[in-house]
């Protein structure tokens, strides 16, 4: 997966920003910062990421395709121009049924300070 982050100040095209590659998972950094990161992605038909958990919420929006995103056990597909946050530390994977694109939004910082709701 390649990583660097992407050109400041300039117009972006998230469906153009990352390509297929037949039989792989693809990763662009958009932003990547000590207090999060931005990710597109991009997954060929049959691929997945395995299951994982993360310490910190992570927003999930699919800009091309369709996508299964399983969450403690329970799965949903989304469309494009659906979203889903995956909530920290819960286990995760997702899967590609049929190709797609994601952008993928990581924040580290104000657990601490902030609710959702509040």
């Amino acid at each position: 997966m390649g990583h660097f982050e992407m050109q400041k100040s300039e117009i972006l095209i998230l469906v153009e920003l990352i390509d297929y590659i037949p039989n792989a998972v693809l990763s662009k950094t958009i932003i990547k910062k000590t207090t999060g990161n931005v990710t597109a992605f991009s997954f060929d038909s049959g691929e997945a990421l395995l299951e994982k958990k993360c310490p910190y919420d992570n927003f999930i929006q699919v800009i091309e395709g369709k996508a299964e995103i399983i969450v403690d056990g329970n799965s949903k597909i989304l469309n494009s121009g659906q979203s889903i946050i995956i909530p920290a530390h819960m286990s995760n994977s997702i899967k590609a049924n049929f190709r797609f694109k994601m952008i993928s939004t990581i924040i580290k910082s104000g657990y601490e300070d902030v609710e959702l709701g509040q």
